[in-house]
């Protein structure tokens, strides 16, 4: 059966007329609203009194190795805990509120979105979570939990939307088609497979990239290929330079070079199970 899939209304308002400012988003026919506050503008919301309501927050910022972190918290009353943040962390530069329009929100439901937020993060990998413990998981009744899935859903594309990936997976390779998977093979131990997604390029979770490059490889190239090992993205296996999760790059070409340990098309090196390249196949 074909999930069916429906539009979305979504209304943005600029609180200051400032695209870079401060902003609420809310979905129609759905009691969540969202801010999103640059750090510089939080002092100023005490002009929003619905902000010192129930809700969850996600503070954005960049960690000691300049990687995209995220914190997730929760409070009863967001504004009042969003000050103390001021004072207590410094490495975020922006935060994305949720709370309910109704006032239906109590604590119990806000751990529970709390600690899922937290999971699906830690699951897409895409930021540093730098909670320092994981937010227990409260009981609630099933009714509850069902609510809270929708809200979690809804709130899922706003800070999608809102420009932070921050819940979304790299790449489901279990619902790759085989016909979109392609192929690299090359000297030195490549042997890579990939997709090419709305982001850019994926080489997916299993693939070998070269064991060693050539003398001609930039520094840009070696940095990128250091880190991914630094990282333990990429690991020594046996004598080979095995992909331990999905690693997106911004376009084929530079899937390709990494993986090739040389320069590289990406649009004539990656090929289809039946030898076609990616130029051909566009």
């Amino acid at each position: 059966m074909v999930e069916m899939t429906f539009g979305k209304t979504i209304k943005m308002f600029l609180i200051d007329g400032d695209p870079s400012g401060r902003l609420t988003c809310e979905l129609s026919n759905w009691t969540g609203l969202a801010y999103r506050i640059p750090r510089t503008e939080v002092k100023k919301c005490n002009d929003r009194p619905n902000l010192n309501s129930t809700g969850v927050y996600m503070l954005f910022g960049r960690n000691d190795e300049d990687k995209e972190a995220v914190y997730i918290g929760e409070a009863e009353e967001v504004y009042t805990r969003l000050q103390s943040h001021l004072r207590e962390k410094d490495f975020w530069n922006e935060v994305i509120v949720f709370i309910s329009k109704d006032e239906n929100l109590n604590k119990a439901h806000i751990k529970y979105i709390e600690n899922k937020l937290y999971e699906k993060a830690k699951t897409a990998n895409r930021y540093d979570v730098v909670n320092g413990n994981i937010p227990p998981m409260p009981s609630i009744a099933e009714s509850d939990r069902a609510e809270m899935d929708e809200f979690i859903s809804n709130l899922e594309m706003l800070v999608n939307m809102l420009g932070h990936k921050l819940f979304v997976d790299i790449k489901d390779t279990s619902e790759t088609n085989a016909e979109e998977l392609l192929y690299i093979k090359g000297a030195r131990g490549a042997d890579a497979k990939g997709v090419q997604t709305q982001e850019g390029f994926v080489v997916l979770q299993g693939s070998k990239i070269a064991s060693s490059v050539v003398n001609s490889f930039s520094e840009r190239l070696t940095a990128k290929r250091n880190d991914l090992i630094h990282t333990q993205k990429v690991q020594i296996l046996n004598g080979e330079y095995v992909v331990i999760e999905d690693l997106l790059f911004s376009s084929p070409s530079l899937a390709a070079e990494i993986v090739m340990g040389r320069s590289a098309n990406g649009l004539t090196e990656w090929k289809d199970r039946l030898g076609k390249t990616l130029k051909d196949l566009v």
